[in-house]
């Protein structure tokens, strides 16, 4: 199994946004040893639980601090930036970590309404156009003349570098057949989701378009996994990932509590039918059960890697949650 990993740089209790960013590096320079596939970083605005704003930024860090693990994006929001600038971006990336760039797109905002129009600087942000928008970035990035009258008198430089691998982030039957018909990666989160479709990953398969990006479909899936050697220690680790999610689904949307704040925290019999409900989005057991259930989802859905997020609140249990699924899964 094709293992990799997606980054948030989560902020748990008691750390600042740059113990955050710094724990990314670790993870990253883990994941290299391990053989781990590739580490994807997320894009998420106006928020003091994560410090991932500017995920081709720690793109950029990150491929300097490691030396065999894929690293992109999981996504770029493009609704936020030009196709040139995009293009611009990952080229660089891909000048200084050849074979080895992710990019890796997003259609969505990455933040609330607020931080959407900030971002486009009070203008109405263009949400319309994200396949034409992509399919301009990737002409730019493969060094062609896009069909946009715009794009014809200017080249995305650097020029002539190898090409990133390019993917979009989707769920749905319509993203999964434009993604096929571009020849580019597409990838699932069932932790937003908590389901999947063999039919949509079908789809994909069937429209899949071959490109100068990608010879053949590849589709990964992004599972929260909270796991440990033993079950006890992964429910403890996990219910506070629980709590805040049950709280967000209320509008609550607090820092996430530690485990010995959150084996206390007061739950209705709704609050854990509610939890238990969630938990088709948030992966919790024993490491070989963990393991098992992943092997199984791949041969029934068919898809070609395996992305984890996981987020316990101390640095040494989330790199151990990795190191785990190493032993099993690599």
């Amino acid at each position: 199994m094709k293992l990799s990993i997606l980054d948030q740089a989560p902020i748990t209790k008691g750390n600042k946004a740059a113990d955050a960013l710094k724990k990314s590096e670790e993870l990253a320079v883990l994941g290299d040893e391990l053989g781990y596939h590739r580490m994807w970083l997320a894009e998420h605005h106006s928020t003091n639980t994560l410090a991932s704003s500017a995920p081709e930024i720690i793109a950029a860090h990150l491929a300097a601090k490691t030396k065999n693990i894929r690293i992109g994006t999981g996504g770029v929001m493009m609704m936020h930036y030009s196709p040139l600038k995009l293009a611009e971006v990952f080229k660089t990336l891909s000048g200084f970590s050849p074979g080895r760039i992710d990019f890796g797109v997003g259609r969505a905002p990455g933040g609330d309404n607020y931080s959407m129009y900030a971002l486009s600087e009070g203008r109405q942000p263009m949400v319309h156009n994200m396949y034409e928008k992509f399919d301009t970035a990737l002409q730019l990035i493969n060094d062609e003349i896009p069909e946009d009258p715009l794009y014809h008198n200017i080249i995305a430089t650097p020029y002539d570098i190898t090409l990133p691998e390019a993917w979009m982030l989707g769920s749905t039957g319509n993203s999964a057949r434009e993604t096929g018909l571009r020849g580019v990666g597409y990838s699932y989160a069932q932790f937003f989701t908590g389901e999947m479709s063999k039919a949509i990953f079908d789809l994909y398969k069937s429209s899949f378009v071959p490109s100068s990006f990608m010879e053949k479909p590849q589709i990964n899936v992004c599972y929260m996994v909270t796991t440990a050697e033993t079950k006890e220690e992964a429910e403890y680790e996990a219910k506070p990932q629980d709590i805040w999610r049950l709280l967000f689904m209320r509008g609550k949307n607090m820092q996430v509590l530690t485990p010995e704040e959150a084996k206390d925290y007061p739950l209705t019999e709704m609050d854990k039918m509610t939890i238990q409900e969630n938990r088709k989005q948030h992966i919790v057991g024993e490491v070989k059960e963990v393991a098992a259930f992943l092997q199984q989802q791949q041969e029934e859905y068919g898809f070609d890697e395996t992305m984890i997020v996981s987020i316990p609140h101390s640095q040494e249990k989330r790199l151990e949650v990795y190191r785990l699924l190493a032993r099993e899964l690599l």
